[in-house]
């Protein structure tokens, strides 16, 4: 069986419920971030299941299709550019995490969040939800890997539109994370308005 699902049943031994959550595109320089939080459905075991980063785009969007059509429940949210300048980086993953496990409803059983932080849910929010943090979690558990991919999966759609719309910066190729061509570009046009100003080299430009 695939050790992700091994350490998930583990813990559903002890809970009700269990909720994986994580994110997208913390560190692109442009475009939105992206949350999911999903319960799986451990009747059915994916083997290709893993950490988005370590599968193919043609493997993560096979899964992403899977997880979708075979989950109990998944949420996606989207942290817009603007909310991202006005409130930092850290904190827009923390509010669009928690936007994510409270689109779900669920109010008991365990949450594993992917990093080193919580977002914040108030008790009256969490009611007998647990939260546990786990480093490197899309790597540990069969839930994470499955929300990084939903997410991954669902940035990298809107980044292929925003592609679409500013075609000069490459956003469909890098999906805006800081690659010498995607530095290059900023240089030659300047940022454009999906770009978050709040991160180098955009800040730097303004000042």
């Amino acid at each position: 069986m695939n050790p992700l699902y091994t350490a998930d049943l583990r813990l559903l031994s002890e809970h009700s419920t269990l909720i994986g959550v994580d994110e997208a595109g913390r560190g692109c320089l442009a475009g939105p971030l992206v949350c999911a939080a999903v319960v799986l459905d451990y009747e059915l075991i994916f083997d290709k299941l893993k950490d988005s980063k370590q599968l193919s785009p043609t493997v993560r969007e096979e899964l992403y299709r899977l997880i979708i059509d075979s989950c109990a429940t998944y949420s996606i949210q989207v942290m817009p550019v603007e909310y991202i300048d006005q409130h930092n980086i850290l904190n827009a993953t923390m509010e669009g995490m928690r936007r994510a496990i409270l689109a779900l409803g669920i109010t008991q059983g365990l949450c594993l969040v992917d990093g080193n932080r919580l977002p914040p849910l108030t008790a009256s929010e969490a009611k007998d939800l647990q939260l546990r943090s786990v480093v490197h979690g899309d790597d540990l558990h069969a839930s994470i890997a499955a929300a990084s991919i939903l997410a991954k999966v669902y940035r990298d759609q809107l980044m292929l539109e925003l592609d679409k719309e500013y075609p000069h910066y490459g956003f469909a190729t890098h999906k805006a994370y800081g690659t010498k061509a995607h530095l290059e570009a900023i240089d030659k046009y300047g940022p454009c308005p999906v770009h978050r100003k709040s991160f180098a080299p955009m800040k730097y430009l303004q000042s």
